[in-house]
């Protein structure tokens, strides 16, 4: 006969705990390896950022023990939409009484201890999303049942954007897979993946060439899903419609050519006034004429054509391609207004940098490019420990917070970087097997909600350094200096354990 206390050793995933020790442990190290030749003199020391990473991590272990087997796993189900309103007040509130740090009104400043709630509105917006998603009647098709689901992940959000903390701000971009999980369709997926596209095309390629990319995707897409008669003929006439608009550019400056060379034949071989006139004015207007303007006319101008194709032989396939045409006409024609008058000055400049747009070494691209150089130095096994130039002169800035990655890189070298993200990869895969064999839909679904925030931080963290994406300044979980963060992935991630414990305690 097996012992009850036996039953809830045994419900514990001690898998997720080991690794959650191991990745704070490598944290707190590395925090002490980038400040140890200018703070502290020990890893204990209290007045060095390593010292009181010290006093975060033991202070998160209480809360982890007293979340596990103190607090009942149900209360956090009862309390989400009170937790959840708190957590919004507070987000409000901070924007209008807090200092302007680095452009971010997000710190409550509570003397020795500074405290940011848009870690916190994490924890609420996975608790609260899990009660709206795990209700009874609940249907992400229903359009009542995706707004509420949609609010309560965009609420937050958009508070968050307003205090200038786009990074925290695009964590919430990760629900989506939680939604996807729950019945959320893929082709939203595929939409929002084309906006991001078709938003950095435009910046760098231009809008004529966005246009085309855009033709390009949704032609094969029609042709493929629809209904029509004679496939093959449409794919023949798909390609050479695209392969026209890829080449037009090319045939109208050709074209131009052509035109300079005959006005010039005119110029000296027509003596009549008249008829110089006339014949200038025609062949001057073909040179002017602009691909963009020609190819909005000839895809424009047939989409009323191909919707009352759609309509007459009900193919659902077109008219959602005429219509996402319609809509990325419309997005790409916008990007300029939103790049200039949305985002600040210092997040079009960090965009900039990162598409290649400009160089900028000494100023926004400081931090990335320092970054780069102290990985790539660390090469396959690193330097060692505590033996970083780069970390040790401090040529990386914020290297205890956001770029805490790069002093592993140049420490631990690429094995290094290998073991750490092979750590985070298993600790968000075992979250994910834990939450799909639960059979409380309010756990399954956290549990995906605790594994999105931890993929999107490590995505975002990691791309940040090494180039891959803007600077954001966005701290990688469990690693980076920093008690709100640590707190924040300590209780998500304990919450679960406490709710899986729950429920696995009798199976």
């Amino acid at each position: 006969m097996i012992e009850p206390h036996a039953h809830k050793r045994q419900s514990i995933d001690w898998s997720i705990i080991g690794v959650y020790l191991l990745l704070v442990l490598i944290g707190w190290l590395n925090i002490y390896a980038s400040v140890h030749s200018s703070e502290a003199s020990s890893l204990f020391d209290w007045s060095s950022r390593a010292g009181k990473q010290f006093v975060w991590i033991l202070t998160s272990l209480g809360l982890a023990t007293i979340i596990l087997f103190v607090l009942p796993p149900r209360l956090w189900e009862g309390i989400c939409i009170p937790f959840y309103i708190l957590v919004v007040f507070l987000l409000i509130v901070v924007i209008f009484v807090s200092n302007d740090v680095k452009g971010s009104h997000s710190w409550f400043d509570l003397g020795p201890i500074r405290f940011q709630p848009a870690e916190i509105s994490k924890i609420s917006t996975s608790l609260l999303l899990s009660f709206v998603l795990s209700q009874q009647n609940f249907r992400l098709s229903n359009i009542k049942d995706f707004l509420l689901a949609a609010g309560v992940i965009l609420l937050p959000m958009l508070i968050i954007v307003a205090e200038s903390e786009t990074g925290s701000a695009l964590v919430y971009v990760g629900f989506i897979f939680v939604l996807y999980r729950e019945g959320f369709s893929g082709w939203w997926l595929g939409l929002i993946g084309m906006v991001i596209a078709l938003f950095i095309a435009t910046l760098t390629a231009g809008p004529y060439w966005s246009i085309v990319g855009l033709i390009a995707v949704l032609i094969p897409f029609c042709i493929l899903t629809g209904n029509g008669a004679h496939p093959w003929r449409r794919i023949l006439l798909g390609t050479l419609f695209v392969l026209f608009i890829a080449f037009l550019p090319g045939i109208l400056n050709w074209t131009g050519t052509l035109v300079e060379e005959h006005v010039d034949y005119l110029n000296h071989r027509i003596w009549v006034p008249q008829a110089h006139e006339s014949a200038g004015y025609f062949w001057d207007f073909l040179p002017n004429v602009k691909p963009l303007y020609l190819l909005l006319i000839l895809s424009v101008g047939a989409t009323p054509f191909l919707l009352i194709r759609a309509y007459r032989n009900k193919d659902v396939a077109l008219a959602i391609s005429v219509g996402a045409f319609l809509l990325g006409v419309a997005l790409v024609f916008s990007t300029d207004y939103l790049f200039e008058n949305v985002l600040q000055p210092h997040q079009r400049s960090r965009i900039e940098v990162l598409l290649g747009m400009k160089e900028d070494l000494a100023g926004v691209g400081y931090n990335v490019h320092q970054s780069k150089i102290a990985i790539g130095s660390g090469g396959l096994l690193g330097k060692g420990f505590l033996q970083g130039t780069q970390t040790t002169f401090g040529f990386v800035p914020e290297q205890t917070t956001d770029f805490i990655f790069c002093t592993i890189g140049e420490e631990w070298g690429f094995v290094g970087c290998l073991v750490v993200i092979a750590l985070y990869t298993f600790l968000i895969a075992r979250l994910i097997l834990d939450a799909e064999s639960c059979r409380d839909h309010f756990t399954r679904i956290y549990g995906y909600c605790v594994a999105s925030c931890i993929f999107m931080h490590l995505f975002i963290n990691v791309g940040m350094t090494v180039g891959l994406m803007p600077v954001i300044g966005i701290p990688l979980p469990l690693l980076s200096y920093g008690g709100s963060s640590l707190w924040a992935f300590t209780i998500l991630i304990f919450i679960f354990l406490a709710l899986y414990r729950n429920e696995k305690k009798y199976f």
